[in-house]
């Protein structure tokens, strides 16, 4: 029996882990950064986890993956996908994050943000994702911040 799933459906499930208040740290969210190139004396549900669950989501999934806590380390991933030819599933959508100027796609080493592709919104784009006010959830953000999204494709 073949199972069929895609990041997306995964991600969906997890709609509303959050971090945890305090001292206490989510289980999930630590081991997802465990996969990153987080320090291990930062991974904590307070240290920005984007990066992380897309890289945890994917370990699990067998999908290639970052490696990476940079959310524009996703640049590298994967197959360039055009802003309107978009698959919510397997694409990824990279941001940029902070106050403008920021840098473009071709800068890596910059602020940003990651999730997985939801949709469109008049002149948003929807982004499901970590770390979206302190959980995993869908989140409107401006098209002009996008630098990227990128297909996924399972090995084999």
């Amino acid at each position: 029996m073949v199972i069929e799933t895609s990041l997306y459906r995964v991600a969906v499930g997890l709609e509303g882990l959050r971090e945890i208040p305090g001292e206490e740290d989510n289980p999930f969210i630590v081991w997802c950064m465990s996969l990153t190139s987080i320090p291990k004396p930062y991974h904590k549900d307070e240290t920005p986890w984007c990066s992380a669950l897309l890289n945890g989501l994917c370990y699990l999934l067998g999908l290639p993956r970052s490696g990476s806590a940079a959310a524009r380390s996703w640049l590298r991933v994967g197959k360039p996908v055009g802003l309107h030819d978009a698959l919510i599933g397997m694409d990824i959508v990279i941001l940029k994050r902070g106050a403008a100027p920021q840098p473009g796609p071709e800068v890596l080493d910059a602020p940003g943000h990651t999730g997985i592709f939801a949709g469109y919104d008049g002149d948003s784009i929807r982004v499901l994702g970590g770390n979206q006010g302190d959980r995993v959830c869908v989140a409107p953000f401006p098209l002009e911040d996008v630098l990227g999204i990128r297909r996924l494709q399972p090995f084999g």
